[in-house]
């Protein structure tokens, strides 16, 4: 009797064991997008080839466009804490230090340039998007920073 039992419990194990073995592993969870902004500001450092800043400052100009002529109203409010700087001092192989400033940042809105403009423009935003990323150095992006107010100085 003894021995049917442990005959019992081992088929039982081993059925289990081929049954988890066989089920498959829970997919591993999605990395958050970093170009979305769920904090109060963001910062994102662009470095762009010293010869192709006028193409990397034309699609800024058509990423307004794109913003201002969107009917979302998180592409507004995208548009209202939306800051670009171009820094006095060279980057990286003498690149171009362009900084992005979102304060306030549209809450969980995507600042994915590329993005925006195919949505805006479509086929016309490809484009874009290619002269865009083209004009970047390398790194293309020095630091993409997700910012917690402290305190204000005012």
């Amino acid at each position: 009797m003894l021995r049917r039992i442990v005959f019992g419990l081992a088929v039982v194990t081993l059925s289990a064991t081929s049954v988890f073995a066989q089920t498959p592993a829970a997919p591993a969870a999605a990395a958050p997008n970093p170009f979305v902004f769920n904090g109060d500001g963001g910062v994102i450092l662009n470095f762009v080839k010293a010869d192709k800043t006028a193409d990397f400052e034309m699609v800024l100009g058509k990423l307004k466009d794109a913003l201002v002529k969107s009917d979302k109203p998180e592409r507004k409010a995208m548009a209202a804490g939306w800051k670009v700087f171009k820094a006095d001092e060279p980057g990286p192989g003498g690149a171009a230090i362009y900084v992005f400033v979102m304060d306030p940042v549209a809450k969980g809105a995507e600042y994915s340039v590329g993005n925006i403009l195919v949505e805006v423009f479509a086929a016309e935003g490809q484009a874009l998007y290619k002269t865009y990323s083209d004009a970047y150095a390398n790194p293309a992006i020095g630091a993409l920073l997700h910012l917690s107010k402290v305190l204000e100085l005012k």
